[in-house]
Order: structure tokens, then sequence, then C-alpha cells
């Protein structure tokens, strides 16, 4: 299992609530804390991207330029930076992931966002185009990108992109298991996951329990398996670990109760307006309640709330699902993220042993 944690570079932290949260935004707490993940346990980072002041994010770092920045800081961290298609140009963003991994030794990566979010595009004068158009743009994205790092002379001629003997130098590193920077998308429709099949390394959920994992996995599997690839799957989920199950439970009350009730409503409106465009209404958040968007990539509803032994259980039964990355959010990261690879991880470690344990018998006869 594979662990990432979401970059605080916007303000007001991993919850839309008024609890304190002992996490900073700026550069400086970010640079320690990426030092600090990476060497407890956390081989990726996902830098957030967001462009204008809204429900609790008043500020917001840009996520390239930071994601650079925190590759720059650390020695083996992944860094990966959430893009808006229709906001980059696929062959501006080829170039700078280009630079970002030749400086970093090979550990940039992409996260490309279809986008829910429809001021972020009309505040720019940019079009906000209907739900599937924005799912086809960002797979041609992604089919553009790919083609620009690994052709010599790159062509492409789709509905929203074009290229025409293109070369870009120097291109990303490449070796064996990494031919090019890894691609990563979120989504929930059946449009994203067809998408993610077809064209995408990664594919990001959004928190959910065994049984809506076990379906998203089946549902991109399939796809994938159409088009001879496989697509591996990263869960959200917000994690309160504690010595105790009470102290684990009595945060995630406080986190509710002192919920910013107007920025989560203003939020909760804004996605599923977004989720309900979707063809067949399978867009995300659609079945989210107030709780489970005070976490706003409904963290809480994966169920990492417990002691380290409880978490430890449930990551595992997790990955034997098919989740093979965790991609996390604290409320006090520092601490949340010390407390993590002290006291939770080695727990996995010894959980994925046994689990191995037990299927080598099984190999041995097959």
């Amino acid at each position: 299992m594979k662990f990432a944690y979401w970059v605080p570079n916007v303000s007001g932290g991993l919850v839309v609530s008024k609890i304190e949260q002992r996490t900073d935004w700026g550069y400086d707490y970010n640079r320690k804390l990426a030092v600090l993940a990476e060497n407890n346990g956390f081989e990726y980072a996902l830098s957030q991207v967001r462009y204008i002041a809204s429900y609790g994010a008043a500020y917001q770092h840009e996520s390239t330029g930071f994601s650079l920045a925190l590759l720059l800081a650390t020695e083996r961290l992944k860094v990966i930076a959430a893009i808006h298609p229709g906001l980059w140009h696929p062959g501006v963003l080829a170039k700078f992931i280009a630079t970002a991994d030749q400086l970093s030794g090979g550990r940039a990566a992409v996260n490309v966002v279809s986008g829910w979010f429809k001021d972020e595009f009309t505040k720019l004068g940019e079009p906000w185009l209907e739900h599937d158009e924005r799912y086809r743009r960002s797979e041609e994205f992604i089919r553009v990108l790919r083609e620009i790092w690994t052709s010599e002379h790159a062509e492409f001629a789709g509905d929203f992109y074009r290229l025409h003997d293109f070369d870009l130098k120097p291109k990303p590193l490449a070796g064996p298991d990494r031919p090019h920077p890894e691609i990563f998308q979120g989504g929930n429709s059946t449009s994203a996951r067809r998408m993610a099949g077809r064209v995408s390394d990664w594919y990001f959920s959004n928190g959910r329990d065994f049984d809506g994992v076990a379906e998203q996995i089946a549902d991109v599997g399939a796809e994938a398996a159409l088009h001879g690839r496989r697509v591996r799957f990263g869960l959200n989920g917000f994690m309160i670990a504690r010595d105790t199950e009470a102290e684990a439970r009595e945060v995630l009350r406080e986190i509710v109760a002192k919920a910013d009730r107007e920025a989560v409503e203003g939020f909760g409106s804004a996605v599923k307006q977004a989720g309900r465009s979707t063809s067949d209404g399978k867009g995300m958040w659609q079945d989210s309640e107030f709780a489970d968007l005070v976490q706003y990539n409904d963290g809480f509803r994966t169920g990492l709330i417990g002691t380290p032994e409880q978490i430890a259980e449930r990551i595992v039964a997790y990955k034997r699902l098919g989740v093979d990355l965790f991609l996390l959010g604290f409320l006090h990261y520092l601490e949340d993220v010390e407390y993590f690879g002290k006291r939770v991880l080695p727990l996995v470690r010894e959980l994925e042993a046994a689990d191995a344990e037990r299927a080598e018998p099984a190999r041995a006869g097959s």
C-alpha cells in the first residue's frame, strides 16, 4: 500500500470547520511537512488546485509552482500537481512538468481535474463546458501529454487540441516502470470511470465505504481491460488516529459540530449541481450528506477514525479489495503525520506481511 497526503496549499485546512486546525497553508510550513512526510512513509503528495476564494479557502497557492518548490525541498517524495484542462494548454503543461521532472530526478506527476467549480472558468472569461464534454476534453488533454512526452514528432488531431510535428526537449525522465510522469485523475461519473480505463495511470476516488469502492474498482478495471490496460486505484480518506477510539470519535464529533455551515452548504450546492449535470446522475457528491461535506472530498466516509490498530486493519481491508494508494488528510498535519508514521504504518506493514505469508502456500500449490 502506498500513501499520499493532501498538500495544504490553500487556507482553511482540510475540513470546512471552525475547529482549531494547527495546519498552515504557507510555504515554510509545507516545506517542513513535506520532509516530515517522506520520512514517515509517504511516497506522494498532491497539491490542490483552487483559483479563487471559495468555501472556506480564502487564499490559495498555485499548484504547479508550489509542487516544484516541494520537489526541490525533498529527496524522495513524488509531488502531484492538480491542473485544469481549459485553463492550461497541454503543450505548455507538458513543458513545465518535463522541467520539474528533470530538476527533481523523475518525481513529478499530474492530477487532471475536469472541474466542478463553474466560477473558476467563467470569472476568467473561459467557457464552462457541459459535464461529459469536460471529460472528453480531459481525455484529449491526457492523450496529448503522453504523446508529447513519448514522441519525437508529436502529432494529434482532436476536437479540442492539435499538434503538428511538435518535439519537446528535454523530455521527462523515463524508465522501464515509468515511461513518463504518472497521470492521475479523479471523478465518480460513468464518463470519469471510462476515461480512466482508457487513458489514466491512476484513478482517485472520493471517500467511500467498502461496497462503493468495490463497485468503482470493478467498473474502471473492466474498462481498462477492454483496452489492455491496468489502472491503479487511489482512495481519499481523512484520518483521525488517536490512542483510544473514544478520543478519535470525539474529534470527529467536534469537527462536524463546529462546521462552517454557510461554507459547507454553499460547497454542497455547487458540487451537487455539477454532479446532477452528468448524463446518468452518477456524479461526485450526489449522495453526500452535510457531515460528509465538512471534509470536502467525503474523507470521513472511508472510516479511518479510531485507534492505530483499527485504522491499520481497515486500510488493509481496502487493499484486499484492490486499493493501491490512500490519499490522506489530517486535522493537525505535523502531529498527525508523525503519529501515522510511528503508530499506524508499522501495523499496516505487519498486516500486509501476514497476508503475504498466507498467500505464499496458495501460490506454491497452484
